[in-house]
């Protein structure tokens, strides 16, 4: 058999919310005892990886050569894709579940691993913390991972930078390319969340020191290269994608790129260690990738093509997983990734918690730095049925998709059984295919099993019809409609002057036949973070469109959104340190 006869289990874990009131409702969580973390060797050789094809940076984790992608062969395997409702300042456990979920498939006799995105520091030191699970589901090691790992993240900043040196000296040489310095579009990139740099000054010494304009910082997870790294299959792709980048226009409004500039190959050379894919296992000793980090709310969100096929060709069961709610990451990953790789998903989970419907059902605010209502802790169906609303239009996104859907609730101590039966009521009347609770965060890949049986039941009877959103050769206002419209269900959208000026010149320019991501708030379906639920008949403001055009996509931003973070008033890096044995602390 391919599994044992489970049983469900009764008790919530105990958890303490990120942000925790002055009183826990209930008792604080029991320590959670360290992983006893395998040798990567051991690991690789769970999936049958030869020792030769692992780079490896000490004991715990390892590059994967790229010459063992072109060894692996397709094997039929399952291809699961984890989202969740729109998120709330409590966090839904979509990581978490992630990783339980690829740890429970393995306990109960299936072969699978996991695909994650790799933490970027800024969030880490802000507000967001570390992105490796939690409680007993968890990737290992946790520190190494949030901090610098393999290097990945400094080598995108590092080729980011060199390109914007490259623009600069070309401006400085007298400008042979005859860039309009009104019109530069790549600006410089830094691994942590700084306001400060969002709109800077350069050049201002000696004329020795540069041309003097204006320009500022992105952080490196929202950099071209990210999303090229995560979308290419090889080496030679990146080099390919790394010169088709549009970082200016001229005077006459004709692209300038970084093959024009003479540095694409310098770029990818730096890139070459960063497109390995990066092995390290689950609290659990569970295989994982962990690969690329474009964000999902202004990028695509998801972790590398490489990693999902290399792990496809390893194992039965892939679980990967998008940037926020299913608006956004799951939409992009359907209409963006699996475009490209020409991958399809057979199940989409969906994680939800009782605690989330009751932010959405806006009976409670949440400021930052401030406690909790204890209130929420406390039994209230009705307002978890009205906060189900999200949940309704999140499985309708998915099965616009043609994926079947099948609903995760992450329990915590303070959800009821009525409330719990509330969101099984809500989940089935909107069409999902199933809908089960999880404990991975108290009780691993035991408190998954239930969830790993529905996701193997459901793999098995049900076949999906994945469709796309849209065709690429739609007329780019047709295309962003119908993910306004359809996925957010926005009524209208209102472009600014300088879209519409960016739209003409991107069919002028031919370049309109692209897959569309959007940029917008992740805290809800609309462009207004503070609309919660279902928010219905409001208009999507588009402030600007610009192309991708190495990552081969087009990128709109909505609304206000920043693509350098600041940091908030209580930051996590303020307690993470050594503690007196030498350990690192705080960081969770």
């Amino acid at each position: 058999m391919l599994y044992k006869k489970g049983r469900l289990l009764k008790t919530a874990p105990r958890f303490v919310p990120k942000f925790a009131p002055k009183a826990a409702p209930k008792t604080a969580p029991k320590a959670v005892p360290k992983a006893e973390l395998i040798p990567i060797g051991k690991i690789a050789k769970k999936l049958g990886i030869d020792e030769k094809f692992l780079e490896c940076y000490g004991p715990y984790k390892a590059k994967v050569s790229l010459d063992l992608l072109k060894k692996v062969k397709a094997r039929g395997s399952k291809y699961i894709f984890v989202t969740s409702i729109t998120p709330t300042p409590l966090g839904e456990g979509k990581t978490v579940t992630t990783i339980g979920l690829s740890m429970a498939l393995n306990r109960i006799g299936a072969k699978a691993v996991a695909c994650l995105r790799q933490p970027a520091l800024g969030p880490i030191f802000g507000i967001k913390g570390g992105a490796t699970g939690g409680g007993r589901a968890q990737v290992v090691p946790m520190e190494d991972i949030n901090l610098h790992f393999t290097g990945d993240n400094h080598a995108v900043t590092a080729a980011h930078n060199l390109g914007a040196a490259v623009i600069d000296n070309s401006l400085f040489r007298n400008n042979p390319l005859d860039i309009d310095m009104t019109n530069i579009l790549w600006r410089r990139v830094l691994d942590v969340n700084d306001r400060a740099l969002r709109n800077i000054t350069i050049g201002m010494g000696a004329k020795s020191d540069g041309v003097n304009r204006r320009t500022g910082f992105d952080i490196s997870a929202a950099s071209e290269l990210m999303a090229i790294l995560a979308l290419s299959s090889s080496i030679e792709e990146v080099r390919q994608r790394v010169g088709k980048i549009i970082v200016a226009y001229t005077k006459k409004q004709t692209p300038v790129t970084f093959e024009q500039l003479k540095i694409a190959g310098a770029i990818a050379v730096l890139l070459k260690d960063a497109l390995k894919p990066n092995l390290v296992q689950t609290s659990e000793g569970t295989p994982c990738f962990i690969h690329t980090g474009p964000f999902g709310n202004i990028a695509h969100g998801s972790s590398s093509i490489i990693a999902d096929k290399l792990a496809l060709g390893l194992s039965d069961y892939v679980v990967t997983e998008g940037g926020f709610g299913a608006d956004i990451g799951a939409e992009k990953f359907f209409n963006i990734k699996c475009r490209v790789s020409g991958l399809k998903p057979d199940v989409c989970v969906l994680v939800c918690s009782v605690r989330a419907f009751k932010v959405h059902s806006g009976d409670f605010e949440f400021k930052d730095g401030k406690p909790l209502d204890n209130l929420i802790f406390r039994e209230n169906v009705s307002s978890v049925e009205r906060g189900a609303s999200n949940l309704d239009k999140q499985i309708e996104n998915i099965k616009l998709h043609g994926v079947p859907c099948l609903v995760c609730i992450n329990r915590f101590d303070s959800d009821s059984e009525k409330e719990l039966d509330a969101v099984r009521r809500c989940a089935m009347a909107s069409g999902a295919a199933g809908c089960v609770t999880s404990e991975v965060w108290q009780k691993g890949g035991e408190g998954g099993e239930a969830l790993a049986r529905a996701v193997i039941d459901i793999t098995q009877k049900i076949k999906p019809q994945f469709r796309f959103l849209y065709p690429v050769d739609l007329p780019i206002k047709e295309k962003i409609g119908r993910i306004a419209k359809s996925m957010y269900g926005a009524k209208e959208v209102m472009y600014s002057e300088e879209s519409e000026e960016q739209i003409r010149l991107i069919r002028k320019l031919k370049l309109d036949n692209l897959p569309v991501c959007m940029a917008k708030t992740q805290f809800s379906l609309s462009h207004d973070p503070k609309r919660k639920g279902r928010p219905r008949n409001f208009k999507l403001p588009v402030t600007s469109v610009h192309v991708s055009h190495g990552a081969g996509f087009l990128y709109v931003i909505c609304g206000d959104i920043n693509t350098m973070p600041g940091l908030p008033k209580l930051i996590n890096g303020a307690r993470i340190d050594f503690d007196r044995n030498g350990n690192i602390a705080g960081l969770v």
